[in-house]
């Protein structure tokens, strides 16, 4: 299906709120952060979305989904300064880029299900891709991966990254696009109920570990984020 020309300002909006910015505020705050907190921190992209659509889209919203992103907020909160407490080593200022980068995916939600509703979800991350390809070449020339190249360790790294871009990104997309435009942005934005339980069993393989508080603060966003996502 091609794109209308009208369109593709949207696309071209999409691909740095969905794919571009959050890729980097990520692998940024994950120098410094646990993967099992920025995923729980990701959560927040749910009470994003119904927070954007209501203040930037007109969607309308109940008190108990108001009461969710507040619920949500205080969750957060709890889990970033108990996790600064315990964790001295790691730098939770980091966590305002996974904020941020929850910010992106609303924005990119309320998008997608305003104004790109009638393109086809493999159209949407094909054009994604394609508005990215020459600002994503010239990071690469430019961040030093050329001389890097050849080495093991940055070889066995890129295969892993064409792992992510596949499956993470690329299939990701098509289907999380599909659900935009069948199903309501907050709806489809609650995916990421799941996320904090994969990555924190994958964090306990690399031996990370959240404290009783921070599972207490994390249990708390999850019902702000239910509230925000019942009708």
């Amino acid at each position: 299906m091609l794109i209308p020309k009208s369109k593709w300002k949207y696309i071209a909006i999409t691909a740095l709120f969905g794919t571009f910015f959050p890729a980097f505020l990520f692998a940024i705050a994950q120098t410094e952060l646990d993967s099992s907190v920025t995923s729980i921190l990701n959560s927040l992209t749910p009470l994003n979305t119904l927070a954007i659509g209501a203040l930037f889209f007109g969607i309308g919203f109940q008190r108990k989904q108001l009461l969710g992103v507040l619920i949500g907020l205080l969750g957060s909160l709890l889990l970033v300064y108990n996790g600064a407490l315990n964790n001295p080593e790691q730098n939770y200022y980091y966590t305002l880029l996974i904020i941020l980068a929850s910010f992106c995916y609303a924005t990119n939600v309320n998008l997608i299900k305003r104004h790109l509703f009638d393109v086809s979800p493999v159209s949407i991350t094909t054009g994604n891709f394609v508005v990215l390809l020459i600002p994503a070449i010239l990071i690469l020339v430019f961040s030093g991966f050329p001389e890097q190249i050849y080495l093991e360790k940055t070889q066995k790294a890129v295969c892993f990254i064409l792992i992510l871009g596949v499956l993470g990104t690329g299939i990701a997309n098509i289907l999380f696009f599909k659900l935009i435009q069948i199903a309501s942005p907050v709806f489809a934005a609650s995916v990421t109920y799941l996320i904090p339980v994969v990555a924190f069993f994958w964090g306990l393989l690399d031996n990370e570990m959240l404290t009783p508080i921070q599972f207490f603060g994390a249990f708390i966003i999850l019902i702000g984020v239910y509230l925000s996502a019942r009708k």
